[in-house]
């Protein structure tokens, strides 16, 4: 009896081991140790000095750093607006100048200032810093709409389990309509938060709500579908696209340009990265690759719809082929698992 209860523990025990070892993995993986990878930076001006300074830093900073040269400051204004640069320095013997966008990530800015700042000091100057972008009142180091993502994200992936429980035998579109409307509230209370509360966002609030919805959407899209093959797993499934690998590679703590290559990689389609990045380039940078960002949340949202019609067929097939005392016992081996789903909530 005792050996039975301890493998009944042991088996609700292995959920919340699992998410620790995959939390500890996830986030200690993408965050332990920043540094510069291929960090875009430039030089500005056309002199033999300014080439040579450029190669140099070629030279001394390897994989770490990627330079080139630009004729202008204005045209170094413009790159950072497109995104495309972490920092500019514009030499000068006495006064030379940091060009950074800290709205689009206060590290990344920080990590250029760092390079040009070992620049300056060689040369005995004293370096100032340009931020050309303004961040919210609310949101000073502009990782307020990370912490946005933090909310919506949790609150889409911890409904999963609620609609699982509580949808037990009902049709897998009543379940996918429950989901958008809760979407839709998850979307809303992050506005509320965002907006008026918190001043994170101060100006395009119509269109974050609306990436906020398309991107709650799709994580319960997902959810919602997966559960029918996934059961009591669905929360430590949905932790680790949702959690383990969405928030390390948003982009919300540190950009590509200070994570290893494996978290570069989900940035550039993972749908956290999506949504943080997409916010940032309407609110700062002119819209800047908004387009992009907001195809990828469309395509989970689409994902997730393919995992709901996949999920509706294996329910339809399964219900035309149980017995029908198996449909009696369902619901109490359901409310069990979806226990199991919430503590892992």
């Amino acid at each position: 009896m005792i050996s039975a209860q301890i493998r009944h523990i042991a088996t609700h025990l292995l959920t919340p081991l699992l998410m620790c070892l995959g939390m500890g993995l996830a986030y200690l993986g993408a965050f332990h140790q920043p540094a510069p990878n291929h960090l875009a930076i430039a030089v500005v001006g056309d002199s033999a000095q300014v080439k040579v300074l450029a190669q140099t830093l070629k030279d001394t900073g390897g994989n770490a750093l990627d330079v080139i040269t630009l004729p202008s400051r204005d045209a170094a204004v413009t790159q950072l607006r497109n995104r495309d640069l972490a920092g500019a320095y514009v030499p000068d013997a006495q006064h030379p100048e940091a060009l950074v966008a800290k709205a689009g990530s206060d590290t990344t800015a920080m990590a250029a200032e760092a390079v040009f700042g070992q620049v300056a000091a060689e040369q005995g100057a004293v370096m100032t810093t340009t931020d050309i972008t303004t961040a919210a009142s609310g949101d000073p180091t502009g990782q307020g709409i990370f912490f946005l993502l933090v909310a919506l994200s949790i609150g889409s992936y911890g409904s999963v389990a609620a609609i699982g429980a509580a949808g037990a035998g009902m049709s897998m579109w009543a379940k996918g309509l429950i989901g958008l409307v809760t979407s839709l509230l998850v979307s809303l209370i992050g506005l509320a938060l965002a907006g008026p509360v918190f001043h994170i966002v101060d100006h395009d609030n119509a269109a974050v709500w609306a990436m906020s919805w398309l991107y709650s959407a799709g994580i319960l899209a997902v959810g919602i579908g997966a559960h029918t093959f996934l059961k009591r797993w669905t929360t430590l499934a949905m932790m680790v696209l949702f959690v383990m690998l969405n928030f390390t590679s948003s982009g919300g703590v540190y950009t590509p340009w200070l994570q290893n290559d494996f978290f570069g990689a989900l940035h550039s389609f993972w749908n956290g990265a999506g949504f943080v990045e997409g916010a940032r380039s309407l609110l700062y940078f002119d819209s800047a690759g908004f387009g992009p960002r907001l195809t990828s949340l469309f395509a989970w949202f689409g994902a997730g719809l393919l995992v709901m019609v996949a999920a509706a067929v294996a329910e339809k097939r399964r219900a035309a082929s149980a017995p029908r005392h198996a449909a009696v016992a369902e619901p109490a081996a359901e409310a069990e698992e979806e226990m199991e789903e919430t503590v892992g909530v």
